[in-house]
């Protein structure tokens, strides 16, 4: 929530101009190989003790696209996505409800600095330290440290905060944007959505008449929660041709998902292993700026489906 004292985060090396050599990985790092990479993502997949049951979220589907219709922006729902979400049970969760106090902190157009309070600072801290908890982030600090990515909870800690909330420029000018907000609120850049890949955040906005939901063009063969969807939707005016996000995950999931992937497998296609059935997670950096001894932050994160 925005605070009356505001102050810029100074962060290194966030010039735009000139793209930075590739950081190399340490000779001690042991890479995790594609067999634990899904091995663990089933732990976790098991382990997510938050996720809505059943009867926590109904969906009103409608209308299912073709690809060739998928960037059209036509309006083929009259009645919004979300029919039911137990908020009560769902929300009163910790993990949810840290999420959800960040969600306000955002401005959702690139170009326009990003300036963060010590209230907001405060909530980042509350969220990550509310997740961290979970068994979740545990059984993935464990695993990355056993890897050789990170030598203690408190440096994967450390780090996770800088590549998730450390601020750069996606418009060659103000800091503006940070892996969080691209991924879990979602921008508007050169006109169109980027990023928002939340379920939590899609909901709200929806319940609060800012998005239109326009169709889906890909339901993940999962029963129950989590479970991964394509949407097409308006934020306003803008319209986003393709958001692949999970559905009725927890915060800690999503986050412990995108990070396994972006940390082990940054820049590829990363393949994971959910229920029995297999998806692919893209993760990218952002190329232009850097932070500590070379590291990249995360520009982005979804599930390919």
């Amino acid at each position: 929530m925005k605070g009356a004292v505001v102050l810029l985060w100074l962060l290194p090396s966030l010039i735009h101009a000139a793209k930075l050599p590739t950081p190399k990985k340490s000779p001690s790092q042991s890479a995790a190989i594609n067999d634990e990479i899904q091995k663990l993502s089933e732990q976790l997949y098991a382990s997510d003790v938050n996720r809505a049951d059943s009867g926590d979220i109904i969906l009103n589907l409608q209308h299912k696209v073709s690809s060739s219709q998928t960037g059209t922006g036509t309006d083929f729902c009259s009645q919004k996505l979300f029919k039911y979400v137990n908020e009560a049970k769902l929300f009163a969760r910790p993990t949810f409800a840290r999420l959800i106090s960040l969600l306000d902190n955002y401005v959702k157009h690139t170009g326009t600095v990003e300036i963060v309070s010590k209230e907001e600072i405060q909530e980042e801290t509350t969220f990550i330290k509310e997740i961290f908890k979970t068994s979740i982030m545990k059984q993935l600090s464990s695993f990355l440290i056993s890897k050789g990515y990170y030598t203690s909870i408190e440096s994967f800690e450390n780090d996770f905060r800088e590549m998730w909330f450390g601020l750069f420029t996606r418009s060659k000018g103000p800091l503006d944007s940070s892996g969080f907000e691209h991924v879990f609120h979602g921008e508007i850049h050169k006109g169109k959505i980027a990023g928002f890949h939340s379920w939590v955040n899609l909901y709200l906005l929806e319940k609060a008449g800012q998005i239109d939901y326009l169709s889906y063009s890909a339901d993940g063969p999962w029963s129950g929660y989590p479970d991964v969807f394509a949407f097409q939707f308006k934020w306003s005016t803008y319209v986003k041709t393709l958001s692949s996000l999970f559905l009725g995950s927890s915060p800690e999931f999503d986050i412990a998902m995108y990070t396994l992937c972006y940390v082990t497998q940054p820049d590829k296609m990363c393949t994971v292993k959910l229920g029995g059935s297999t998806l692919k997670i893209q993760t990218y950096s952002w190329p232009n700026s850097s932070y500590g001894s070379g590291k990249r932050y995360l520009s982005t994160s979804y599930p390919n489906i």
